[in-house]
This record gives structure tokens, sequence and C-alpha cells, in this order.
């Protein structure tokens, strides 16, 4: 790329070359040298002519020597033109071609001035770099060049270029190539400078001059000027006319154009930087006295004026066409673009012309696409030209008449950064974010950067949202980079730019196109067809002043440029992309309108901070002339914390500029503001004298206060605060009583705009401006009125009985309620109003002063009162800046406890969040203890924001940060200042490195370091680190005294540098931590020599853990102990690999030293041996001796355990040998704790017993654990725990261990899986040789799990002597396949086996019991039965009847057992699976109801086989019958047969009464035959059921059954039988007549009857039969009979009154 220098040599000449140029003579040929070319160098040797001596030179050659070097020579200066040093007889003669050397570029300069005045007949071309560093073409119009005209032997040498392309012998003369070589053409009017490279490497371009003669006759005169003309290169244009001389002369007319000065050259520049054709002052100094015709006749010049117009119009022309033609050929067009503006209208008509003539020409293709490519250059002209008349001048916070001012002088550079898309929040916290140590922030970005990538970023950007609070600069900073594009300076790869601010485009209605809106908005646009290759940018500034929906969701597709839609889809469109896709967008926004657009379409978000501190500085020194003054200004500023934090806003700087500049340069002794209210509150006295025209030194007292219209403005500003509104309309101002006509008066404040759509548009200076004009009114209207204006929606309020306090409270609610916070800086300013001393500055408004202190402290308790509401970060930090206001500073101590509390880092800071922290960090009275960055976000970005913090803070916790070197920098800073008061600094787990570490130690190497603390465990460090902090904690200064370096591969090389730095002795470490550094016994034996050396050493505490020094290193270390100078107190040795060796090391060496100063010793994850514990134990018992700790357990929860165990259990886990925990609840956490402490090397338990409910998690964690110390655990039970298929794996992992010692493992009931026994099972067969009892009752280990068990059995070096297998789903196979196994093993040890609450199948129990009674088989133990009664049934039965019970299928046992005990142990038998019985009689047994229920229940059980059951004889009860015939009933058990009736008349009975009723007779209470026709038998039957005891009938109806005599004695049977049940008998409409009345009468003397109702009606009773009735009646004073139903029947004389008789006696029965 050329310099600025070299594009000003291309285009213009110099004040000396002009002078030059008119000393020196004409010459011959031109010189077209570059002084950056190949040829800067001494000229390189002639090749072709090498053999020559050198005062030999060659004759005149007729071409030139083209070729370029471009070797180190070619910085010699240039050949000298003038002639001036050589002698005159070594000047070489005219030479027939010019030399037109380039030095970089293809010739684009202009081509250079004829230096001598004359004709050359040739020229050298020579180009030291460019394409035309070859030897120039043929000259193809002269073919015949006379000698005469060759020139001679040049006394200078040929500067070739070994490089270039030119650098071989110059090409073929094409045309003239059967000419020999010796025949040249003559020489040429015009040079031809063609390149080989460049595009006129081609045949020369036609002779426009000559056009109309032939081509072969077109030859032209000599020219008095060369032709260097190339295709490529600047200089394929004709060269510019010498308007220098006088009016020429014919002949002079046909040398015009070689005479004429770079001065006046088409592409010079004025001073302006505008194309000048010509300077009229030079070239005509009569010309501008002409003022009329005829003066113009007399003018002599005249014609040569008219001339040298002709040949201007002519090289322009040319030039034009020339660039039309490239535009077309997509050729380089970049030189031509650097016309100004200017020129456009001419350009323009130049296009027209040639599209003109083209389409005369019938060429309307080229006119078409020369008219596309073109018109956009000149489009592009005319919108730049437009851009730099509006955006080239500003109006600084308001617009007044001649007061805007050149945006380049006084724009500063605002502070820009990376940002993300914020939550809404008060612009108020944005002011504050940016406000402290922006320098150290996040890097900053350019403005004109602002679409620039990213390094690391490889998706180019197109669209850019920047936010940025009211007034800081985003739409300045817009106008800025449209400026810098539209002068050219910045972004030229963009065509176009279009600002279109949304503040116009509101209210835009209809449908439109995107190139409708563009032509409106930039009439210079008409005619533009955008494609790809332009870059179009649009400025969307204002997005917070958009009215628009923008609904990105449900807008329609659009894609054309051309397609009408509302604005609203073209917006979403050009946007998300469908539009005009590579076009860039840039939106400017306040943060609480970011959220309008989706993030997804946005690809940057930057933020505009404002100044930062050095910015602020440079603003007022631009903006006050007087530096003197400025200083004071700048001085004042810093002085006030809100002030300089508000300053960052430029227009707040504006402001302060405009009130300090009157104050502090005036004579008035008035007080300098010092508060925001104070500042306002002066800015309004300001602009109120300013706008009557008076002194600007008028002070507070006489200030001409426009009341009215203070308070119509302030009303404005109220009610459009209230509902957030910026901008307002001229109704808006209208209904505030505001005339539109009068708004000038108000424009020290407020300002207008004028649109193209909304017409005026008003608004404030700034927001600010507006919240303090609304504070103001609110409390004016309050001293004055007594008004609140928060309350204009109640009238009632308006009674004037409103307080200041009550306004206040008010304010404080309304500014807490806002989510967005648009009140935070109106109630600041109102609070600020509230004070005495403020209101002096505004008494002229107010109809009375002065303010209660019981207000001001009523108030501010109601702030503070708010702070226990739990208001958000944001609403809390602006009370905290009211409190200020109000002069109250107590509440710093409030807010420093919610950062203690951390209740302001429970989520992540928005920046303002951020900077509001640092804030109120920084200005709290109560000093930081402790600054940890992972409160916030640990991240570089994070603690660069609150570097400032670290600097106050005395710890700050910086590990695991993600830090990088940027950090490490940047804390050089706080640890060399001398105000810092970091005195422990930890960094650990970030990745610092020792490039780090030597950043890092120039802050600690300070003097001013204060640091005492240093952690820098696992950050990358090495060796080399170690001399960097050995030099640093040696220097006489270094106040370090605890270094941490854990886990960093520092090796013994590294602890030997740091050794070295021990040995110092003004060394003050006390703590050096070198936890896991490749540390073995040499660096052991290094720190062991520096700390016998250095017998003052302050070390105290040493940690070499995890680092293998084994026991050779510990018994290196117990030397030191036997030193008396030793002051080390605490020793971390965990993990070294040290075994019992090392622990006996140490007991001798602690034993041998009572003055050893050791307390704490730490031993974890060693191996202690059977000894090591207790002789270390035995240490810390012996009051002699100091060493009170001693930590043998590796981590915390072991600890916890440990502590556990023997303060609940009473028992040390590390010295006992059993654990018995079966009796203790353990919840995960504790088991995980007891996990840690079986897992370490310390314990050494033998038994360990758990039955608590464990988790199968816990399970696994348990046996995870015991898997990592397996070598002394005998017994363990883990019954009833969730084992699982997981755990049960594990299991098999300990078992496979060849470590492992276990010999008794409990697993019942564990939820183990046939695959988790399987893994258990075949980890015993890998390593049989300790197991010796296996439980693993209640798992279902059926197939796959009993399989593996049965193949253990199997193995001859299985020592299992008892297997529990019982409830674990094994089926006759597995009875078979043990039976087999244990068949096959007769070395077999197992001894005991229990298979309970399985089913072995027909024949599994015989197989197995086959085994038992075999006297060589040593299995003696068989549990088969599920109960011990089962058992003691079992046992029973077979001493009873002599057979094993179990064996039996059939089994009466009638009358031989007794009552319901011996039936529920019978029924426990039943219930077993291993029972095979399908047949039992238990008649006459006195089975009662209880007996029943047993059974049934036993029938119910799945395993029951019973088919048949004989229960006659016996007792059910209420309930026995229905129980069993419920079994029998149901067809999913197995019992089909029940037996209950003694009598076959009983069973004929149920038979009948079955077949009748349908349903179980005796499960019935209640019976009605009646009208069945009974005889004799069937009663008889019925009788017999009934007095079964399986019968429980109690009411029995046989009315109208024809019963007789007979049946009468039948039935008195049952009423006299005690089995009987009846209580009620209807007997009634039978002829029973006195006989078969007295056979029922005898059951009624009978004491077992239980007869209450006796029926009798119509049964042909007589006197006879009621005198047996009452006779027997009375006889039996034990009768239950309550109603005696006789009606119907003939009593005779007597028979009532005998009946009546028995119920005198009986006065409850009943007698009817």
């Amino acid at each position: 790329m050329a310099t600025k220098s070299e594009k000003n040599n291309a285009s213009t000449m110099s004040d000396t070359e002009e002078a030059d140029i008119q000393r020196r003579p004409s010459s011959p040929s031109s010189s077209c040298v570059s002084l950056k070319s190949n040829q800067s160098k001494d000229p390189p040797h002639n090749f072709r002519n090498e053999g020559t001596p050198t005062q030999e030179r060659r004759s005149s050659s007729p071409l030139s020597s083209c070729v370029s070097m471009k070797s180190d020579q070619s910085k010699d200066p240039p050949h000298n033109f003038r002639n001036e040093e050589a002698p005159a007889q070594e000047r070489r003669p005219n030479s027939p071609l010019s030399s037109c050397v380039s030095f970089k570029s293809d010739q684009s300069k202009d081509p250079p001035h004829n230096f001598s005045g004359k004709e050359s007949t040739q020229e050298s071309c020579v180009s030291m770099k460019s394409n035309q560093s070859k030897d120039p073409p043929h000259n193809f119009r002269e073919k015949n060049i006379p000698k005469t005209k060759r020139r001679p032997g040049s006394p200078r040498t040929s500067s070739v270029s070994m490089k270039s392309d030119q650098s071989k012998d110059p090409p073929h003369n094409f045309r003239n190539e059967e000419f020999p070589a010796q025949e040249r053409r003559p020489s040429s009017p015009r040079p031809s400078g063609v390149s080989m490279k460049s595009d006129q490497s081609k045949d020369p371009p036609h002779n426009f001059r000559n056009k109309d003669s032939p081509a072969k006759e077109r030859k032209r005169p000599g020219s008095s000027r060369p032709s260097c003309l190339s295709m490529k290169s600047d200089q394929s244009k004709d060269p510019p006319h010498n308007f220098r001389d006088e009016l020429p002369t014919e002949e002079q007319c046909a040398s015009m154009e070689r005479r004429q000065s770079k001065d006046d050259d088409l592409n010079s520049k004025d001073r302006s930087g505008s194309i000048k054709m010509g300077s009229p002052e030079k070239m005509e100094p009569n010309l501008q006295n002409f003022t009329d015709q005829q003066s113009f006749k007399k003018t002599p010049d005249l014609c040569r004026i008219f001339s040298d117009l002709e040949n201007k119009i002519i090289v322009f022309i040319k030039h034009e066409l020339e660039r039309f033609r490239k535009i077309l050929t997509k050729e380089n067009t970049k030189y031509y673009e650097k016309l100004t503006d200017d020129w456009c209208s001419a350009k323009e008509g130049a296009l027209n012309l040639a599209l003109h003539f083209l389409k005369k020409m019938k060429h309307d293709n080229i006119a078409d696409a020369l008219e596309t490519n073109e018109l956009v250059v000149i489009r592009q002209c005319e919108l730049k030209s437009n851009m730099k008349n509006k955006y080239t001048r500003i109006f600084e916070g308001i617009a007044q008449k001649g007061g805007s001012t050149l945006l380049n002088k006084i724009y500063t550079d605002l502070y820009i950064t990376e940002g993300v898309k914020t939550k809404d929040e008060s612009e108020l916290k944005k002011i504050e974010a940016a406000s402290k140590n922006q320098e150290t922030i996040e890097e900053p970005i350019q403005c004109n950067d602002m679409f620039e990538a990213l390094s690391e970023e490889d998706k180019p950007i197109r669209t850019v949202m920047t936010q940025g609070i009211a007034g800081i600069g985003k739409s300045v900073s817009a106008q800025k980079f449209i400026l810098e594009w539209a002068n050219g300076n910045k972004n030229q790869r963009i065509k176009f730019i279009f600002p279109l601010p949304f503040r116009e485009l509101n209210l835009k209605e209809g449908k439109h196109s995107l190139m409708d809106i563009l032509n409106q908005f930039f009439p210079e646009t008409k005619g533009l067809r955008f494609r790809e290759k332009y870059k179009v940018m649009f400025v969307f500034d204002g997005l917070d002043e958009c009215r628009l929906p923008l609904n990105f969701k449900k807008n329609e597709h659009c894609a054309d440029e051309t397609q009408k839609a509302s604005l609203d889809v073209l917006l979403t469109n050009l946007i998300k992309g469908n539009l005009l896709p590579s076009a860039l967008i840039w939106i400017t926004t306040r943060p609480a309108a970011a959220s309008m657009i989706p993030a997804e379409f946005i690809d940057r978000v930057t933020e505009v901070r404002g100044f930062n501190d050095k910015q602020k500085d440079e603003y007022f020194r631009k903006k006050i002339s007087d530096q003197d003054l400025a200083i004071k200004i700048i001085d004042h500023i810093k002085e006030s914390r809100s002030l300089h934090i508000m300053c960052h806003i430029p227009v707040f700087c504006w402001i302060s500029a405009t009130v300090l500049e009157q104050l502090l340069k005036g004579t008035q002794n008035e007080d300098t503001p010092k508060t925001l209210t104070q500042m306002y509150t002066r800015f309004l006295i300001y602009q109120t004298v300013q706008k009557n025209q008076k002194s600007g030194e008028q002070t507070a007292s006489d200030v001409p206060w426009d009341k009215e219209g203070i308070l119509a403005l302030g009303k404005l500003a109220f009610q459009h605060l209230e509902k957030n509104n910026l901008i307002f309309y001229s109704e808006d101002l209208r209904e505030c009583g505001i005339e539109i006509s009068e708004t000038s008066v108000y424009s020290g404040v407020c300002t207008q705009e004028t649109g193209m759509f909304l017409g005026t548009v008003y608004s404030f200076v700034h927001l600010s401006i507006q919240e303090f004009i609304a504070a103001l009114y609110a409390y004016v209207c309050l001293n004055n009125d007594k008004k609140n204006v928060f309350s204009h929606q109640n009238t009632s309020q308006e009674n004037g009985n409103e307080t200041i306090v009550s306004l206040l409270k008010t304010a404080v609610d309304k500014a807490l309620e806002s989510d967005k916070g648009h009140l935070d800086l109106f109630l600041r300013f109102l609070l600020g109003l509230s004070l005495e001393t403020n209101q002096v500055l505004i008494r002229g408004l107010l109809t009375q002063t002065g303010s209660s202190s019981d207000s001001n402290k009523e108030i501010v308790q109601y702030i503070k009162d708010k702070f226990g509401e739990n208001p958000s970060p944001e609403r809390s930090i602006n009370l905290f800046y009211c409190l200020n206001e109000l002069n109250e500073r107590s509440l710093v101590q409030e807010m420093q406890k919610q950062m203690k509390d951390g209740t302001l880092s429970m989520s992540e800071l928005s920046p303002a969040q951020w900077s509001a922290l640092v804030f109120v960090l920084l200005t709290s009275e109560e000093e930081l203890e402790v600054f940890d960055l992972k409160k916030f976000i640990g991240s570089d970005e994070c603690l660069k924001k609150l570097l400032p913090v670290v600097e106050t803070a005395k710890i700050a916790l910086l590990n695991d940060c993600k830090l990088t070197e940027t950090s490490f920098k940047a804390l050089v800073k706080p640890l060399s200042s001398e105000s810092s008061k970091l005195i422990k600094l930890d960094l650990s787990d970030n990745a610092l490195q020792d490039s780090g570490l030597k950043l890092l130690s120039a802050g600690l190497s300070s003097k001013n370091c204060k640091l005492e603390e240093l952690s820098i465990n696992n950050c990358g460090l090495t060796e080399e680190s170690c001399q960097d902090m050995a030099r640093v904690f040696s220097l006489e200064h270094s106040m370090l005294k605890s270094l941490e370096l854990s886990k960093n591969n520092l090796q013994d090389s590294g602890v030997q540098r740091l050794a070295a730095g021990l040995e110092k002795q003004q060394v003050k470490i006390k703590n050096l931590r070198l936890c896991d550094c490749s540390i073995t016994e040499q660096g052991c034996a290094a720190l062991v020599s520096a700390l016998k050396f250095n017998y003052s050493s302050h070390l105290t505490e040493l940690d070499l853990s995890e680092n293998k020094i084994g026991v050779a290193g510990v018994e290196k270390l117990s030397v030191i102990f036997k030193n008396y100078s030793c002051k080390l107190e605490k020793l971390m040795l965990s993990y070294c690999h040290i075994a019992g060796e090392g622990y006996a090391a140490l007991a001798s060496a602690l034993k041998s030293n009572s003055s050893s100063h050791l307390i704490e010793l730490d031993l974890r994850g060693n191996d202690p041996g059977d000894t090591g514990v207790k002789e270390l134990t035995v240490l810390v018992d012996d009051p002699s001796c100091k060493l009170k700790t001693l930590r043998l357990l590796k981590c915390s929860d072991a600890e916890e355990a440990y502590k556990f165990l023997t303060e609940s259990v009473r028992t040390n886990p590390l010295l006992e040998r059993k654990l018995d925990l079966r009796s203790e609840t353990l919840d995960d956490s504790r088991v995980k704790q007891l996990s840690a402490l079986l897992a370490d090397s310390h314990c050494r338990l033998l038994e360990l017993r758990l039955n608590s409910g464990l988790t199968e998690e816990s399970c696994a964690a348990l046996v995870s654990a015991l898997c990592l110390n397996p070598s002394h655990l005998r017994t363990l039970d883990l019954s009833t725990n969730k084992v699982g298929k997981s755990g049960a794996e594990m299991l098999g992992t300990l078992l496979e261990n060849p470590n492992c010692q276990l010999q008794n493992l409990g697993l019942s009931n564990c939820s183990i899986t046939k695959e988790g026994c399987a893994a258990v099972a075949s980890a015993v067969e890998k390593n049989p040789s300790h197991l010796k009892e296996l439980d693993l009752s209640g798992n279902k280990i059926e197939g796959s799990g009993l399989d593996q068990i049965s193949a253990l059995l199997k193995n001859t070096h299985c020592i299992l002597d008892t297997l529990r297998l019982s409830y674990c789903h094994i089926a006759g196979e597995g009875y078979a396949a043990l039976a087999s196994a244990l068949k096959s093993n007769p070395s077999s040890h197992l001894r005991e086996l229990d298979l309970r609450g399985n089913h072995p199948g027909d024949t599994g129990v015989k197989e197995l019991t086959v085994l038992v009674d075999d006297t060589s088989c040593k299995l003696k133990i068989l549990r088969l039965l599920k109960s011990s009664d089962a058992e003691e049934a079992c046992d029973s039965l077979t001493q009873l009847l002599k057979i094993n019970p179990l064996l039996q299928t059939e089994l009466d046992l009638k009358g031989k057992i007794q009552g319901d005990t011996k039936v529920k142990q019978l029924s426990l038998l039943l219930e077993d699976s291993h029972c095979r019985l399908q047949k039992l009689g238990l008649s006459d047994c006195s089975i009662t109801g209880n007996g029943y229920a047993a059974l049934a229940s036993a029938l119910k059980s799945n395993s029951s086989h019973l088919t048949e059951l004989d229960l006659r004889g016996n007792d059910p009860g209420d309930t026995g019958v229905q129980k069993l015939t419920d079994v029998v009933d149901d067809p999913k058990y197995k019992l089909k047969t029940l037996r209950l009736l003694k009598s076959d008349d009983a069973v004929g009975a149920h038979a009948f009464l079955f077949e009748c009723l349908k349903k179980e007779p005796l499960v019935l209470t209640e019976l009605n035959l009646s009208k069945k026709k009974l005889g004799s038998t069937e009663l008889k039957q019925l009788s017999a059921l009934l007095v079964d005891s399986h019968c429980k009938l109690k009411t029995l109806r046989l009315n109208e059954c024809d019963l007789t005599e007979k049946s009468c004695e039948h039935l008195a049977k049952v009423l006299s039988s005690k089995d009987s049940k009846l209580t009620e008998l209807d007997l009634s409409n039978n002829h029973l007549g006195d006989p078969g009345v007295k056979e029922l009468s005898t059951a009624l003397r009978n004491s077992h009857c239980k007869l209450e109702t006796l029926r009798l009606s119509e049964c042909r009773v007589g006197e006879e039969g009621y005198a047996a009735l009452a006779s027997d009646l009375k006889s039996n004073n034990s009768s239950v009979l309550k109603e005696l139903d006789l009606r119907g029947n003939d009593p005779g004389d007597k028979g009532v009154e005998l009946i009546r008789s028995t119920s005198s006696k009986y006065k409850s029965r009943k007698i009817r």
C-alpha cells in the first residue's frame, strides 16, 4: 500500500520540483524514475556488453533497456537527469526513447515532465519493479527508425533487474518478426511504454488522434513528449497538457500536451483535497478583472484560454472513457476513484455522453452495464457530499444559532466495549457502571472498527447493536463513523451508508419498498440497483424511540428490495438478513429497548461507556480554551465523586463545563456545586439568565425566574417521565401550557428537531435534565401549593394537606416499584432539593424555604426500612445514593453487610451492577477484609472490573477462576501499589505457568508489596519458577511468610533451588507447602540441609504430601527432629509411600527429643503396618510429648466416621478388630463416612456387621471401600441391605482379590439377582481358599446363579461348610443340581445346607434327604421348613407315625391329634412347599374355629398340594365352614373335597337342601321350607343335619309342609339336642293335633332346648295340647321361649287360661 507521501507524489508536484523544471534545459527524454522502485540502487552491470572495458561504451541503442533490478543496489540515487554533476563530455546525447521507469506501481503516476524541453526520438522505459521492468516493446507504429535517431552509447550503465520479467531479452516484435534484428523501425513520435505484465502487454491502443487514417498509415509525427502508457498502470492515460506555457503557436499546439505542468494535471489536488484542472490565479491573473463581455473581446489571451479549455475537456473525456473501459473489463480503477465530490456533475455529464453515443451505436448492452456500474460511483460521490455537509458540524447539548462546532475539533474518543444484551435496568446504573477505572475493564473497540471481527472470530459481523444510556454518545459515534466514511478515511469497502433514525421512521405509514424509502430519504439513490458486490450499510439510530412492533416471528418474508410492504416488515426482514443479506446493520439503543430485537439476529453487542478518566480531562481541555480554567474545572470535578462519575457522560461534561466555566472565571463568591442537585440547579440558573440575555455572573438571589414557564416545563418533564417518554410533540407541549412559538425560550434545557415525517419533535437535552426539571416541579408544587404530584388522580389530595415527607415517601415507593429504575435519579434530585442548603439556589421559585430536621430524620429512617423489604440490587444501590444526597452515610455499613452475606452475588451481575458494586466497596467506611472473586464471576473480565477492590482488600481469593496472563499482569499494579493493603493472595488452580509467574514476580518483588501469604497451587509451574520464587522471598524487604506451591511439577531440582533461598538468614517463610510436586528423597535431603544450615529459619510448617519420598525420605526428615534448633511444628507427609519402618523412624526421633516442637503430624494414606498406629498413638497419649494431633485417616468422611464410632459406639476402630453396627441406624451419609474409614489403610477391622436397610448406592460405596483395603476383614455381614446386582459384582471383585481374606459373607435379603449371585459364586470359585460361610438367602438366584453355585460345590478346593439358600426361588431342578454336585464331590466340606422357602418338586426333598442319611457325605443339617412350628409338627408326626411326613402324600390323623394348637402347627407344615400331602383326615380332633381358620389359610397358600380334607366331628365355629367352603369354591386352590357331616342322613339333607337352594346350606342361619311337602324320610334327614356341629341354622320355617305326629317326634329330638342351634321354629298350618304338640312340648321341657319362638297357628291344637304345653313350660324354669303363637287353634275352656298362666310367670313371654 502506498504511503501518503507517495500518493501526493502521484497527483501533484512539489514547489522544488517545479523550480527545478524551470531551471534545467529541455531533455530529449523524460525521466520516470520512482524513488521507491528497484532503480533506487546502483545500476546493474550491462550484461550484454560485459566484456567491454569500462571506458568502452556501447553505441546508442535504438531501443531502451527496460529491465528491472530488484537487487540491493537499487538504493543508490537515480540518474542525474539534469546532468549537473557529470562533465559535459560525459553527458549522453538525446535519447530517441524516453526512460519511463516506475519503481513500484505499474506506472500508476502521472507521466513525468519533459525536463529537456526538446523532442525525444526514443525513450527509455525502464521500470525498477513494475511490469515495465522488461525491455520496451517494439515500436509498432514506426517500423524504420533511422540510425541517426539511435542514441550513441550511454555513459551510464543500464539498470537491469535480475528478478523482474524484463530481466530477459526483450520480447519479439510480432509485427516485424521477419525483419532482421539490425532493422529497427524509425523513431516514434510517441513512446511505447508497454509492460509485459500489465494490460498493455497486448497490442497498443488505437491512436485516437489519427483515427481516420488507415491502420498502415497511422503513423504519428515525432512527438515532443513520450507516451509511457501501461494498460494496467495509472499512466495508461494520455499525459496531461502543459498549462504553464503562454498561448501556443500553431507549431506548439502539437506539443501542448507535453508542456503541461503537473500543477494543472487533472489528478492534482488543492489544499482542501479537491481536484483542480488548473489554477486560475497562476494561469490568468487578469481574468478575474473581467466584468463584461466587451472586456473579453479585448482579452489577448482568450484564444489561449479556450485552447487550454479544449485541451482540459479532451483530457477529462479521455480520462473518463478510459475509466469506463476499465470498469467494463473489470480492471483496477482505484486510482480514478480518488476524485473529489466537486467533479460529480462533470463525471455524470461524461457518463451521459457515453451512454448517449453507445446507444446511438446500437451498443445498448454495454450502455446498460456501464450505467449500472458507473452510476454507483456518482451516487456515492453525491451521498458522501451530502453526508459531509450534514455531519461535519455538531451541536453540543442545545442547538443555538451559530452554536455548532466542527465534529473533528470537539470529538473525543468514547469508551466502547464488547458487551451483552442486558436486562431492563436503570439508566442511572449504567452511569455508575462506566464511571470507575474504565482503563482496567475490557479492551476498547474503536468506533471505526465496529464491524471488524476479533481475531478469534470466524463469522463475519453483519449486525451490530450498540447500547448506551441517553446522552452517552451513541448517535455521535454513528455520526463520526459516517463522517470518516464520507471523507474517504475509513471503511471504504462500504459503498453506501444510509442513516435512518427511528424517530423519523416511526410514523411512516402505508406500504413501500425498501428502494422507495431510500429514494425518499436519499434522493441521490434514485436509479440505483443494489448488487451483492456493493457493500451497503444501514444505521438505525434510537431503537428505544421506535414505535413499530418489530414482529420478527409473524411478519411475512420479504427478500426483494423493490417489493412493497409495511415499514415493520421491511425492517424485520432487513435485520434478519432476508432483505439485502450482504448489507451491514448498525442499531443504537438504550439498554431498556435492546430486547426488541431477538439475540439470534445480532452478531455483536457493544456498549458505549462514555468517557474514561483520561477522556474526561481531554474533553475539558478541548472545550475550555483557557487551559488554566480547564485545569481548575477538572480539579473541582475530581473533588466530588458523584460529579466525577456523571462526567463519563459527554452531555454532563458539557453541562459541567457550561456551569463551572461561568462560576470559576467569575468574581462572585458563590459556592461551586459539589453535588448533582447543585450542578443541575446551577445549570438551570445559567440557562434562565441566558434566556434573559443578562450577565452570566448573577447570583442566585437575583435570578429572573420565569416561574410559570418553569412549572409548565416541569409538568411536561414529570408527566412524560412517569410514562418513560423522552420525545414530545406539539400537542404534548400545548397540554402543559407551553406555546409552540415560545419553545425557543426554553432552548437551554430542551431542543427541537424537524424530521421528514413527524414534523417537529421536542426533547430535553439529556434525560437527567428532564429528571431534574421533573423533581424541581414536584418540589415546587409541594412547597407552594401543598400538592403531591403523584396524587394527580385523587382530587381530594389537592386541597393543600400534603407534606414534604409524604411526597418523599411516595417518591421512594414509586422509584422502588419501577423495574427499569426510570425514577432513580429523579428521586435523588428530589431528596437533594429538600435540603435547606439547596433551597437557597431556587428560593425565587419557592413561597417558603427551610426544612424540618425531624422530616429529614423521618425520610432517612423510611429509606433504611425499605432495605428490609429486600429490593433488587439496583434499587438498593440507588437508595444508598439517595441517603448520600441527604448527607446520611450510615447505609454504607448496611450495604457492606449485604456484600458479606452475598445477597448481591446470587446471580450474574450486569455491567452496571459490577461498577456499582465496585463503587460501594471502595467507598465503604468498613475495611474490606476478604475479597472472593468466586462470589461474583471467576474470569479475567470480572477481575479487571473489580481490580480496584483487590487493592483495598487484605485477602484476595482468586483461586479456580480461569484466570490467564492478562490477569496476572494486571495484578502487578495492586501488588506494587503503595496504598495496597493486600497481605494474602490465592491464585491456585489458574493457568499461571512460568511465564505468568514472571509477570507476577514484578509485583511481588516491589518494595511496596505487603503480601504475606501466596498460594499458587496447581498453576502449571516448573522448576524454572522456583528460581523466581526463591529470588522473591529471599529479598530483604520481602514480607512473604507463607508459600504454597503444591501440585506443580517442581521436582527435586526445583526444591533444591527453593532450598538455596531458604538458607538465607533474611528469609521469613514460616509455611511452605510442596504437596504433589514430584519430590523424592533427594528433595527431602535438600530441605533438611537448608534447615540445618539456617539455624534461624522461621519455618514452622512443611507440607510434602503426595510425593514419593518413601521410607528413605522419612528417615532423612526424621533427623531434623533430633535438631534442637528446628522449629517445625507441623509436618504433612500424607500419601508419601511410607511403610511401617517410616512410622517407627518418626516415633523414635520424637521420643529421642522431648523438646521437639512438633505438635501435628499427618501420615494419611500411608501403610502403618501392624504396629505403626499404636507406636504413634502412644506418643499422642504421652503428656511429655508435644505431639497432640495425629492425622491418619485420608479424608474428613473417615474422620467423621471415626468420631462417630468413638463417641457413639465407644470403640476405637483403628485399634479394635470387631465392629457390630446392626443395632445402629445408618443413613447414606453415615455409610459414606464409614466406607471412607474402611478404605483407609489405617483401619484393620476383622469383623464388620451391618444390618440397617442400606440403599444400593450405600452398599456399593461400602463394598468399593473394602476393595481398597481388602487384606484384613474376615467377616462381613450385609444382610437385609440392598446390595443389588452392582454391589454383588463389586463383592465379586473383592472376593477375587488375592489379598482378600474374607471367611464369612452374609448377603441374605440383599436384592441380589441371579447375575449377582453368579458373580459372587464365580469369584469364590476363582479364590476358594478362604470363604467358609456364605449366606445368599432371600435373593432370587434361580437359573444361572444356582448353576454357578453348583459348580462351586463341585470344586475340590472349595472349603465352604455352610451354605444358606432359603427363599431363593429354587425349583426341583435346583435341588437335583445341588444333590448332584454334592454327590460328585465326596471331599466337599459342606456341612449345612439351608433351602427353606424353595420349591423342591416331587423328588427334591427325597434326593437331598438321601444325602443326609449317607454316612459318606458330610452334609448333616438340611433345613427345609420355613418355621419352627412346622419343624415341630414334622418331628411330632415322624415320632407318632414313624414315617417322614415330607415324603408322604396321604395322611389320616383321625383322633390322633387334639386341639387347635396341633392343627396350627400342621397348617404351617401344609403351607410349606416341601410338604407334598394331597389327602388329610382330621375327623374328631377337637378342632374349633381357630383351627379351621389356620387350615383355610394354609390351604390358600400356593405351596399347599392338599386336594381332600376330612374334618367331621369337629366344631367349625361361626365362620369355619364358610372359610373352608370358600377355598373349595375357588378354582385357584387345589382343595376339591371337604368332608364335614358325620351321618349319611345329614349328607342326604345337605344334598337335598343344596339342590333346592342352590347354595351351601351349612353356612345358613335361616331356612324356609314352607309349602314343601316333607315326608318322614326327608324330615329325618333334615333332623340329622340340624344336630350336626357344622349346621348353623337358627331359624326354620316349615309352614304348610304336611307334617305329622311322626315329624314332631324328629323335631323334638332336634330341639332336645345340645348340638342344635335352633331358636325359632315355625310349624303353622300343619295338622299336628294334640299328639304332635305333646311330642314337641317334651322338647320344651329339656334344658338343652334353645327355642325362643314357636309358631303353631292353625295346627288343630286342642285343650289337651294347650295343657301339655303349659305343663312343660312351667316345669322348665330355664326355658328361653319368648313367643308362642297358637292362633287358629281350639283351646277349649281352660286352654287359654293355662297358657296365660305361664305368661304371668314370665311377663316377657308373648302368647298369641
